[in-house]
């Protein structure tokens, strides 16, 4: 990975609905436009996403989506509404992004949730991207939802049993991200607490799967555990606000648009067959299953995004 750059511009942008979102620009500001969409939702836009890029290659945009990072309002408070936080919103908030830095086409960075926000961005405005990157590639479809939250618990029985009984004993057999996001509105701060420590640490156990993968520390942050938890909840109990399977059946909209799928053969919580089915879909799409590599960056998908980003800037 390339070395950590500073941004060399950086500002917050009025987007509507009481929302003004942190952006930051990084690279060679003549080099070839680039966004990125970080996961989540929630995990806000960190330094080390400037480190897959070159940056005298590249013009790179990081933000912090709505709700999170230092973005404001942050989703942290329970108070602040999140009916205006919807994949509709996040598209418009991209293109806004792109017209006020008066770009015409960039490449999409995107992983884990980013890449479902990369999809559905780039399936409605196409001719805006230029080509693709994205690794842990989810689609947040109700299959996907119901697979993190109720059968993955046949491979981590003891942690579901524990994240199932977080709620209440008549919400059990339901639908667990909704009775998880009714417990983060509670009135009672004790309870919405309680909710967001159970639903992080259930988080936490089916992303670090690869052997040797220590807890994520940013859990150990109350803010960060609420914003998480309140942010997931939300995307997850309505299915990333997408008709079902339209990700998959959209993705001929991609062609002629060059991507690289990046996947880990041991990443149990969004399973191969999610990047396998939408790389059958997407004509100008290539895949590459990482075979020691679980969720995220590590175990060598990191080293194939900064390949596969060198190649398109050449």
């Amino acid at each position: 990975m390339y070395p950590l750059v500073e941004p060399y511009a950086h500002g917050m942008l009025d987007v509507g609905d009481g929302q003004h979102l942190y952006w930051e620009t990084c690279g060679n500001p003549q080099g070839v436009p680039a966004v990125v969409l970080h996961g989540g939702p929630g995990s806000g836009a960190t330094p080390g996403w400037r480190r897959y890029f070159d940056p005298a290659r590249y013009r790179v945009l990081l933000f912090d989506q709505r709700g999170c990072g230092r973005s404001r309002p942050d989703a942290a408070d329970p108070h602040v509404d999140l009916s205006v936080n919807t994949t509709a919103h996040l598209i418009a908030d991209i293109e806004r992004l792109r017209e006020h830095l008066d770009v015409d086409r960039w490449l999409v960075l995107g992983a884990s949730w980013g890449s479902t926000l990369a999809l559905a961005y780039a399936q409605r405005h196409p001719e805006r991207v230029s080509a693709m990157v994205l690794f842990s590639v989810v689609t947040t479809s109700p299959g996907e939802v119901e697979w993190i939250t109720r059968e993955m618990g046949r491979i981590f029985p003891a942690e579901w049993a524990r994240f199932r009984d977080g709620v209440p004993a008549a919400d059990r057999d339901g639908d667990l991200a909704d009775a998880y996001a009714r417990l983060l509105a509670d009135p009672d701060p004790a309870v919405r607490e309680r909710a967001a420590r159970d639903w992080c640490a259930w988080d936490d156990t089916h992303v670090r799967t690869v052997p040797g993968a220590g807890p994520d520390p940013r859990f150990e942050d109350p803010e960060f555990r609420m914003r998480s938890a309140r942010l997931v909840t939300h995307y997850w109990r309505n299915a990333a606000f997408l008709p079902d399977g339209q990700l998959q059946r959209d993705a001929h909209r991609l062609a002629g648009v060059p991507g690289v799928l990046l996947h880990g053969r041991l990443d149990i919580s969004s399973p191969p067959v999610i990047a396998w089915q939408l790389a059958q879909a997407w004509p100008d799409a290539r895949l590459e299953l990482v075979e020691a590599a679980g969720h995220g960056a590590g175990r060598g998908i990191g080293e194939r995004v900064v390949a596969a980003l060198d190649d398109f800037a050449r």
